[in-house]
């Protein structure tokens, strides 16, 4: 098997059934899956997913997750996907006819051990957030510092060994989990540190159907906010990483800037705070 293709979900059935019938027009001609993992949802999923099963263009492997935690259903999606590249989006987005065929030639050099694609805002009337439309290919050097949006659930893709090589997903990180946010991240910054370079491809394109309007922002601030506050608190405490740790505190302005423009700076320093004050308190714990 050469791509599984994983997606995650939970009581967004509706948003499901439009995610699974795009994936019919993904065109590639080689041996590839779709790996769809039920993360404890009590609506119509399964039976969207049973209904799409007999008429999917690839095998289909579907799996429910009871635990709750986007990364403990990413995790039981790793165990069960045969595919020696494993890519990533999420039941909310539409994948390009060429996704995997794109993906895929990405991943001919051999020392690239991680991509993220573009991800386009598919209803001009959502929210322009959780997207990244550039048209500018990037990359990342093995021990490159990812700034917050480098790396992006819903458009990436890694080598097998490579998340076998960082472990994994942490399930303190994105939805469902104490960090609503940043498991895509976090995960790409550890594969950073062990020394696999990144790229940034905008040929590899999905379209994002969110469906978050303006009124949403402060909720969405609050929540990446303290998502990526837990991240450098990571940075610096487990992956000892105080550069890395510094560099994201010197951009927080400019970053700020960019997503929010400047409306909830002073909050989203709280926010950042709370969430690195809250990671202290997981990694203290645990130790």
């Amino acid at each position: 098997m050469d791509i599984s293709l994983i997606i995650c979900t939970r009581n967004r059935c509706q948003k499901l059934a439009r995610h699974l019938e795009s994936l019919r027009y993904i065109a590639f001609d080689r041996p590839w899956e779709i790996v769809v993992v039920d993360n404890g949802s009590v609506d119509e999923t399964a039976a969207v997913v049973r209904r799409f099963i007999p008429t999917a263009s690839a095998p289909v492997s579907f799996v429910f997750e009871p635990k709750a935690g986007k990364s403990n259903a990413l995790n039981t999606a790793l165990r069960i996907a045969r595919g020696e590249i494993l890519a990533f989006t999420d039941d909310d987005c539409y994948p390009a006819e060429d996704f995997l065929r794109r993906i895929w030639s990405a991943f001919s050099d051999r020392s690239v051990g991680y991509i993220t694609g573009r991800i386009m805002l598919h209803d001009l009337t959502d929210l322009p957030e959780t997207i990244n439309e550039s048209t500018t290919p990037r990359s990342f050097p093995g021990r490159h510092y990812l700034y917050p949006g480098t790396v992006m659930g819903a458009n990436m893709a890694f080598r097998r060994q490579v998340l076998g090589n960082v472990g994994g997903f942490d399930p303190l990180f994105g939805p469902g989990a104490p960090f609503h946010s940043t498991e895509d991240l976090d995960v790409g910054s550890r594969a950073s540190a062990k020394g696999w370079i990144g790229r940034y491809d905008p040929e590899i394109i999905v379209r994002h159907h969110h469906e978050r309007k303006a009124g949403d922002l402060a909720s969405m601030a609050k929540s990446y906010s303290i998502g990526t506050g837990a991240y450098y608190m990571k940075l610096l405490l487990k992956g000892r990483e105080f550069k890395w740790f510094a560099r994201g505190l010197y951009q927080f302005p400019g970053r700020v800037k960019h997503w929010y423009g400047g409306a909830f700076f002073w909050r989203t320093i709280a926010w950042e705070a709370t969430g690195a004050a809250k990671y202290l308190y997981y990694f203290t714990r645990g130790r």
